[in-house]
């Protein structure tokens, strides 16, 4: 059964490559060659989710993935974890993120996204697992919606990034008329693979959305460029320079990637990197950011937008008023 949802659910492995997803003409060298990993990892980590026969049987393949690979191999176990619960029954998606998926737990919010994608919306009341007490549970749950978003784009690039559509709301936390926000910031993130990590194919790709969506597709853009890489320093310098007045959006998802990074116990050397460019902190600066940040159990405006909002305004000299 295992094998069978897999087969129906989970990509090949040479569908997620940037040529068979239509991004053939980004040339990819250097950095940026390393960029077609992510989803590599994050399709072995569903496909070895769908068939474990137990939570220390999964952990251990888990573990044997390269340490900056390793959290998106745990985004692929989330979703497939999610998908088991959701169509039968257990807890596994809570027991992986209370054990040994809690240090990648702001991804696995994206992992239980990339269910949604494929589950039907009557089931999504299923798909986010009782987590009180770990860190950033309810309001990072929102990465779940993010994630959703980068599915869309990534696998159907042509009506959610080319043609712009709009997804219809979902009564997220509380929240409908965020969703389209949220999925906004996961196309963002997906702008990043999907342009090769170039950022003048990224610039032109974000203002071709009508501009009230633009914020949320930088903020995602720099959460993307941080957590993995894909080009040099300067590269980062230019991405930050073409952000424009959305350079505090772009900031404050380098912010939310170094929180992440952190937590994880792995930082690479491309992160320190965008970090510093792209918000202006090293990544132990813009870790003390984001927790001195955090905002309580408040579901107001909802509160992970205004956890977004105060890093923005912190490292905006002139914060401007947003929606």
């Amino acid at each position: 059964m295992g094998s069978l949802r897999r087969l129906l659910l989970a990509p090949q492995l040479s569908e997620v490559s940037f040529e068979r997803r239509g991004f053939a003409s980004v040339a990819l060298d250097g950095p940026a060659a390393r960029l077609e990993a992510v989803p590599q990892a994050v399709v072995c980590g569903f496909e070895w989710g769908m068939e474990a026969r137990s939570l220390w049987e999964l952990e251990s393949r888990l573990g044997l993935v390269d340490t900056e690979q390793r959290g998106f191999a745990y985004e692929g176990a989330t979703m497939a974890f999610t998908v088991r619960d959701v169509m039968g029954r257990g807890h596994r998606t809570r027991d992986l993120l209370r054990g040994p998926g809690r240090p990648h737990v702001l991804l696995a919010y994206i992992g239980i996204g990339f269910a949604m994608a494929r589950l039907p919306r009557v089931l999504w009341k299923k798909v986010l697992p009782d987590l009180d007490g770990t860190p950033y549970y309810p309001v990072m749950s929102w990465l779940a919606v993010d994630g959703y978003g980068f599915d869309l784009a990534y696998f159907h690039t042509r009506r959610w990034v080319d043609e712009q559509r709009v997804p219809d709301t979902y009564p997220w936390q509380g929240a409908p008329s965020y969703f389209p926000r949220a999925v906004d910031q996961g196309i963002g993130r997906a702008l990043w693979f999907i342009h090769g990590a170039r950022p003048d194919r990224v610039d032109a790709a974000v203002r071709a959305f009508a501009s009230h969506r633009q914020a949320d597709l930088w903020s995602g853009v720099g959460l993307a460029a941080t957590f993995a890489g894909g080009c040099g320093a300067e590269d980062f310098a230019s991405l930050r320079d073409r952000a424009g007045m959305h350079r505090g959006d772009l900031a404050q998802g380098a912010v939310f990637a170094a929180r992440g990074r952190d937590l994880a116990g792995f930082v690479p050397e491309h992160t320190e990197t965008a970090t510093q460019v792209l918000a202006g902190l090293p990544v132990s600066a813009a870790v003390t950011l984001a927790d001195s940040e955090a905002p309580g159990d408040s579901t107001a405006v909802p509160a992970y937008e205004q956890w977004r909002r105060a890093i923005r305004d912190r490292l905006t000299p002139h914060p401007t008023t947003r929606r």
